[in-house]
């Protein structure tokens, strides 16, 4: 997966919302923090994973099971060179139980994990031995073949095949294409599609001209068993940039019998250069919501005048629905120029809802460098504009920069105590700077208001400061 994959499907899973209260249980809700960002990149890169399954990390053999066994110390042993990453010596000893002791109980484990660990070590005479004790296996034991030895083979021949091997190159092509047989009244099954996507990702990696005509009939199927490996093919076509890539991707998205899979669909064109115009015409029609959103996040990651001038048009749409708007503007934050920021500006004036007056204030604070800073100060500041807006205006031009002494200065001159609560706050968010602590502790001794006093003392308890110990003993001993 590239960075610039991560980087957008941890954007869009930010952009369902940002808030996080970071205050006491007294504190106003309307402040929150930047910090919900880090934690969905996190998320994202956790929770977000299309990597083929040659990446996936080795798993270790099972636990030993039969003490009593005559291979058990045997297979304690290549258990743990598999734990190290010795793929090597773990292969001769795996493959020394079944020769040894051909009734162990660990003798057909051992072939599976003699196998997997050649296929680690990776070089083509391995890659072959490989072969030859799966194709051993499944003559062996149907059961352990079935659930785990035939993706194995799979995989090991997609490797083989990368490496001018026709005979495999020829079985994977089969496997992508084999339709599993249809059983009426049944639940759909899994059996079958792992091995099917590790053919599909072995094509992949081998040949775009044999890879995309088998994609393509897979995507035609319409079975609701099939949604998985659609939505797996889906992705498999958009990191391919051929000619066709957009239509197919876009019929998928118009045709689809599957929600998700549509979806995934409309989500991938974002990776499609030259998809503006395809999508523009998904965001607006008739169609669901749900792939509107996913069509104004790919609009936001096409890189071309035409995409931005979209989300301008649809962020002052007054019948596109507020939740659309509101991401609209997001993305506008997030890709910077000057026409973006002027447009946030003047849209936050016109605007008359309030939800996305806030989301223009947010974006407005991502634009660093701007003066956007001062622009929130100006919000902060104007007794004309609502006050929770005033609030998170404040927060904001904290987050983007707006130096300590402003804020010390405009609390002094403040007589608003709600505003002048959001300023402690405020300085509260900046511990490591000395001249914000010198402030609270100024507040904490010096404010006439008991209530924002107290507020200063809880931040003060909360911060690292080495002054703060002696200051709260003195304020009990007084």
């Amino acid at each position: 997966m590239t960075m610039k994959t991560l980087i957008t499907v941890a954007a869009i899973i930010f952009s369902a919302g940002f808030g996080v209260s970071h205050s006491p249980a007294s504190q106003n809700s309307s402040y929150s923090s930047v910090a919900s960002l880090g934690q969905a990149t996190t998320d994202a890169e956790l929770g977000v994973t299309f990597a083929s399954l040659d990446q996936q990390a080795t798993p270790l053999p099972p636990e030993p099971w039969a003490k009593a066994d005559p291979a058990d110390s045997l297979y304690r042993l290549a258990r743990e060179a598999m734990s190290r990453g010795d793929y090597k010596r773990a292969a001769e000893i795996f493959h020394s139980i079944p020769e040894r002791y051909p009734q162990s109980a660990y003798a057909s484990q051992s072939i599976y994990y003699e196998a997997f660990a050649l296929y680690r070590s990776g070089g083509e005479d391995d890659l072959n031995a490989a072969r030859d004790r799966l194709n051993h296996l499944k003559q062996r034991d149907a059961k352990i073949w079935k659930s785990d030895g035939a993706v194995l083979l799979t995989r090991v021949c997609g490797e083989l095949a990368k490496r001018g091997d026709e005979a495999c190159a020829a079985d994977i092509e089969t496997t992508a294409q084999k339709d599993p047989p249809v059983q009426a009244n049944k639940p759909c099954s899994d059996e079958g599609n792992d091995d099917k996507i590790a053919a599909i990702d072995a094509l992949m990696q081998m040949d775009t001209e044999r890879a995309m005509p088998i994609l393509k009939k897979v995507l035609a199927r319409r079975d609701a068993c099939s949604a998985g490996l659609r939505e797996k093919a889906v992705f498999l076509v958009s990191q391919k940039g051929t000619p066709e890539t957009a239509s197919i991707l876009m019929d998928v998205a118009r045709n689809d019998p599957d929600q998700d899979v549509r979806e995934k669909a409309v989500f991938w064109l974002s990776q499609v250069p030259g998809s503006t115009g395809l999508l523009e015409g998904i965001l607006n029609g008739d169609g669901d919501e749900n792939i509107k959103e996913k069509a104004l996040f790919s609009i936001s990651q096409q890189h071309e005048p035409r995409a931005q001038q979209i989300l301008r048009d649809l962020a002052l749409r007054d019948n596109a629905s507020a939740d659309l708007r509101e991401k609209a503007i997001f993305w506008l934050g997030q890709n910077r120029s000057t026409e973006n920021t002027e447009f946030l500006r003047t849209l936050y004036s016109r605007l008359t809802n309030q939800d996305l007056r806030e989301k223009v204030l947010f974006s407005l604070s991502q634009q660093r460098g701007a003066g956007n800073e001062q622009w929130l100060m100006g919000i902060a500041v104007n007794p004309k504009e609502d006050i929770e807006l005033r609030k998170k205006a404040l927060f904001w031009a904290g987050q983007s920069g707006v130096s300590i002494q402003e804020f010390a200065s405009l609390y002094d001159r403040m007589n608003d105590t709600e505003m002048k609560d959001a300023i402690i706050f405020t300085l509260s968010q900046r511990q490591s700077d000395r001249t914000a602590m010198d402030k609270l502790f100024d507040i904490a001794k010096n404010e006439k208001d008991a209530e924002l006093r107290k507020k200063a003392i809880f931040w003060l308890g909360q911060s690292h400061d080495p002054r703060v110990q002696q200051f709260l003993i003195d304020l009990i001993n007084k």
